[in-house]
C-alpha cells in the first residue's frame, strides 16, 4: 500500500470509526489495514488512533493529521483531473441518497439518460426517509426536501415544490370537505412525524400572504412517505403533501383536493454535499444534470430562490 492509499485508508477509518468497515469499503484485508496504520504511526512517530473494543477515534495529533490529509487528497484529485481529461469525461462511482419519491418519480425514470451522457460513471443509489451521515457513509450527495439544517453541508436549491391538501372520496363522503381552513380542527388528518421526534407537523396554508398553521385531530401517525399516501388512500383522513406525489391518484379520482382556494406554502428541495474546495467532476456533473430535471418538473427558481 503506497502513501496515498494509506492516507485514504486512514481518512476512511476516522470517518467510519472502524478498521473493519473502512477495510471492507476499500476492499483490503483487515490485517493489511492494521499493518498500514501501524506503519504510518511508526513513520510519523506518533499515535494517530485510539482503539477501543467498540470504536476507533483519532487522537489530537490524529485529528490534525486527518484534516491535513483530506486537503492533500483533494489537491491530488484536482491535479489528476486537470491533466487526465476526467473533467471532460468524469469517471468513478457516484454514491447518492434520495427520498423514495424523488428517486422513483423524478431521478430513476431519467437515470439512463445520465448514464448515456456519462458512460464512465457508475451509480450507487440508496433511498428512504432516514438521515444519513454523508461523510461517515461515503455518500457524495443527497436530495432532500425541507429547509437544510446541517450547516456543515453545502446546499444548492433545486426547486420549490407545490403542496396540496387532499383526502379520499370515502373520507369526504363520511366527514364532508372543509370549506375554510378554520374547519380543519374539526377533521381527522393523517399525522406525519419525523423519526426520533414526538412532535407531529401541523397543516399550513397561506392566508393573506402569511403562513398560518392549523392543528388537526387524528387517530393514526406515520413517519414514512409511502405509508402517508397509503393511509390517505385508505380513507384515514386528510393529508398535506407535495402535489407531484399524488398526481396519479388525483387524476384517477382516488384522492380529491380540498381547500384549493387557499394555497399551501411551497417546500424547498435541495441537493446537499460535503464541503470541499472543489467538487469531484462526477459529483459536479450529476448536480448540474439533476438541477435541470427539477427545472423541467417544477419550473425555474425565481431570483434569490
Amino acid at each position: 500500500m503506497d502513501r496515498f492509499e494509506g492516507l485514504h485508508l486512514f481518512i476512511r477509518i476516522v470517518e467510519m470509526g472502524s478498521f473493519t468497515a473502512a477495510a471492507g469499503e476499500l476492499n483490503v484485508p483487515r490485517a493489511t489495514a492494521t499493518h498500514a496504520i501501524k506503519a504510518l504511526e511508526t513513520r510519523l512517530s506518533t499515535r494517530l488512533l485510539e482503539r477501543t473494543t467498540r470504536q476507533v477515534k483519532p487522537t489530537l495529533d490524529g485529528r490534525a493529521f486527518y484534516e491535513r490529509s483530506k486537503r492533500v487528497l483533494a489537491d491530488l484529485e484536482d491535479a489528476e483531473a486537470s491533466v487526465s481529461g476526467s473533467a471532460e469525461h468524469p469517471r468513478g462511482t457516484l454514491r447518492l441518497d434520495l427520498h423514495g419519491s424523488h428517486a422513483t418519480l423524478i431521478v430513476l425514470p431519467r437515470i439512463a439518460e445520465f448514464r448515456q451522457r456519462y458512460p464512465l460513471i457508475d451509480v450507487v443509489l440508496s433511498s428512504g426517509d432516514r438521515l444519513v451521515d454523508l461523510v461517515g457513509e461515503g455518500i457524495d450527495c443527497v436530495v432532500r426536501a425541507g429547509q437544510p439544517r446541517d450547516s456543515t453541508l453545502v446546499a444548492r436549491r433545486l426547486a420549490n415544490m407545490p403542496e396540496l391538501i387532499c383526502a379520499s372520496p370515502a373520507y369526504l363522503a363520511a366527514h364532508g370537505a372543509p370549506q375554510h381552513p378554520t374547519e380543519l380542527a374539526q377533521h381527522q388528518a393523517v399525522s406525519f412525524f419525523a423519526r426520533g421526534q414526538k412532535t407531529a407537523y401541523p397543516m399550513s396554508l397561506l392566508l393573506d400572504g402569511k403562513v398560518v398553521e392549523f392543528k388537526t385531530a387524528g387517530w393514526i401517525a406515520v413517519s414514512d412517505a409511502a405509508c402517508y399516501t397509503a393511509a390517505a388512500l385508505a380513507g384515514c383522513g386528510l393529508v398535506q403533501v407535495p402535489r407531484f406525489h399524488m398526481e396519479p391518484y388525483l387524476r384517477d379520482g382516488r384522492l380529491v383536493q380540498v381547500l384549493a382556494e387557499w394555497p399551501c406554502p411551497t417546500i424547498p428541495v435541495s441537493v446537499l454535499y460535503p464541503f470541499h474546495r472543489q467538487l469531484a467532476p462526477r459529483v459536479r456533473v450529476f448536480i448540474d444534470w439533476v438541477s435541470q430535471l427539477y427545472v423541467e418538473k417544477f419550473g425555474a427558481l425565481a431570483p434569490g430562490g
